[in-house]
């Protein structure tokens, strides 16, 4: 029952930060998508960035878990789910948890998006033996890998490279690109108008 009211109060928590940053309007999104509004990706990109850091840097002296560490196999059908997300994205202006942050925040259309998200995880669930049967499920460049060996991780690396010190240098590119990038790439930025549908 503590899991549960944690991953509730952690849960609420998330939420009223993307509630709070802009995430649960799709013009932020839309805005952030057309190079338009910048303000979102940077928070984006600080929080993987500085997530990054935290966790390899844990990693490194001792105070995080490598056993917590969770790699997700690489298959094709992943990347067509990552192109369909996207574009879906793109159309809507929610992705899962901004959907659900932005129904929470009294959305209506936000629902139609969990409705249709829904829908979509249930015709993929009756449709699984065959997505299974086409191979597109099956493994491809190692499976469960990491870009640099994680010593105790228990996944092969593609490199001989320290991956705690790659994902820590990732996360400092993200936070360097966060802090450098300007708020708008494309025309009039943030008092421009984006139409959200």
């Amino acid at each position: 029952m503590t899991s549960i009211l944690l991953a509730i109060v952690i849960g609420a928590a998330f939420g009223a930060v993307l509630d709070r940053i802009g995430a649960t309007s799709p013009n932020w999104i839309v805005g952030m998508l057309t190079l338009r509004r910048l303000h979102l990706m940077k928070t984006i990109l600080l929080a993987i960035g500085t997530g990054s850091i935290l966790m390899f840097g844990g990693q490194m002296i001792g105070l995080v878990d490598v056993g917590h560490m969770s790699v997700k196999a690489a298959y094709i059908g992943v990347f067509i789910g990552g192109l369909l997300l996207g574009a879906g994205w793109a159309a809507s202006g929610y992705c899962p948890g901004t959907g659900v942050a932005a129904a929470a925040a009294g959305r209506k259309d936000a629902l139609f998006f969990i409705a249709g998200g829904l829908l979509g995880a249930a015709t993929y669930m009756a449709t699984y033996p065959a997505w299974k049967a086409s191979g597109m499920l099956d493994d491809v460049a190692g499976g469960k890998v990491t870009l640099g060996t994680v010593p105790g991780s228990g996944y092969d690396g593609l490199t001989a490279i320290s991956g705690d010190l790659l994902g820590i240098a990732l996360g400092a590119v993200f936070v360097l690109v966060a802090f450098v990038l300007p708020d708008s790439l494309v025309g009039g930025g943030e008092g421009a108008e984006v139409p959200a549908e």
